[in-house]
């Protein structure tokens, strides 16, 4: 391996290097720069390895003895770069065939550009389901004001809140377009959550009238009234009103549904499978309250209910379009 740098000597000079070195080895005339036909040999043995340089100008030996030293030691460091070069030119050439076939791949999450969907996922029948899911919490005051309300939801609307996205979602397509478009991940999964401060009306108004007898019983008359149109129908209600705490002996009378008492949350709860919009449904419970009175904070703990409507959105959000592509295996694009 040779460089000529400045190009004033011939290449073939270097092939009167070894001759001239076994010459004065010979003679005992051995020196660490050697001369003839006035070109300079500057060389250093390095492990049987002889890096020389040649020059015919008065030059700076002491430079040259320390560049051939830098080289050694450059040389020796990047040597195992080198190596496993050479050892990668040519891989798997011993081996048997079989083994090629059992050697591990690494994870789809890693070499794959869509790292939340698996490979190779294939199905008779390819399906989509779109839901948009919202959840209203609202705190109604003691003179029917809400006081707070807010609406959560997972499914464009004006004025969104907190929109947050899956990461499959391709934001800058969104981004300039207002539209979704994404290759989603197998299974069930959350495309899109937001929340939205606005004005709602109570889908179901629980209104309830206690009447207390003080060391004998306490009597509850429960209103509900749904205030949707009546070709939706909420699922799946469950109205929970407080009790005291050392209320027992619950008795209950209802139109429709069903009524439990559960002791640990101090509460009795009106559970009713079907709710139409535009109905009124009554219930009414009584309890019995001990003779010795404990005092207690005085308080009026709010009334709960959970219910679902199907395909119904309180902050009419709609989608107004949805298209999949099939490509290759599995993907879809809305």
């Amino acid at each position: 391996m040779s460089r000529n740098y400045r190009g004033d000597i011939e290449m073939s000079v270097i092939d009167s290097f070894m001759p001239l070195l076994m010459e004065k080895e010979d003679e005992g005339q051995l020196a660490p720069v050697l001369q003839k036909n006035d070109v300079s040999y500057v060389y250093v043995k390095h492990l049987n390895i002889f890096l020389v340089t040649i020059s015919k100008k008065n030059a700076n030996i002491a430079m040259l003895f320390a560049f051939l030293y830098k080289c050694i030691e450059v040389f020796s460091e990047y040597f195992k770069i080198v190596y496993n070069l050479v050892v990668n030119l040519f891989r798997y050439i011993t081996q048997e065939r079989y083994m090629l076939d059992i050697a591990p791949r690494p994870p789809m999450a890693v070499t794959n550009a869509v790292s939340w969907r698996s490979d190779g996922l294939k199905y008779r029948k390819n399906e989509v389901f779109l839901d948009v899911i919202e959840s209203v919490n609202m705190l109604v005051g003691f003179q029917r004001l809400n006081s707070f309300k807010f609406i959560r939801g997972r499914g464009k609307a004006v004025e969104l809140e907190d929109v947050k996205f899956h990461q499959c979602v391709r934001l800058s397509r969104f981004e300039n377009d207002r539209t979704i478009s994404f290759v989603p991940p197998d299974g069930e999964f959350e495309l899109m959550n937001y929340r939205l401060t606005t004005t709602v009306k109570p889908l179901i108004w629980v209104e309830a009238c206690m009447e207390k007898h003080a060391h004998s019983r306490i009597e509850y008359m429960v209103k509900a009234k749904s205030q949707f149109k009546r070709q939706s129908i909420a699922n799946h209600v469950e109205v929970i009103i407080p009790v005291p705490s050392d209320a027992d002996s619950p008795k209950f009378k209802t139109s429709v549904g069903s009524v439990k008492y559960v002791p640990e949350l101090n509460a009795f709860v009106w559970m009713i499978r079907s709710f139409p919009g535009g109905r009124e449904y009554l219930m009414r419970a009584h309890f019995s309250l001990p003779s010795i009175v404990v005092d207690e904070a005085e308080g009026k703990p709010p009334i709960s209910v959970k219910f679902e409507i199907p395909y119904f959105t309180t902050s009419g959000l709609q989608v107004h379009f949805f298209k999949h592509f099939f490509f290759f295996d599995s993907c879809f694009e809305q």
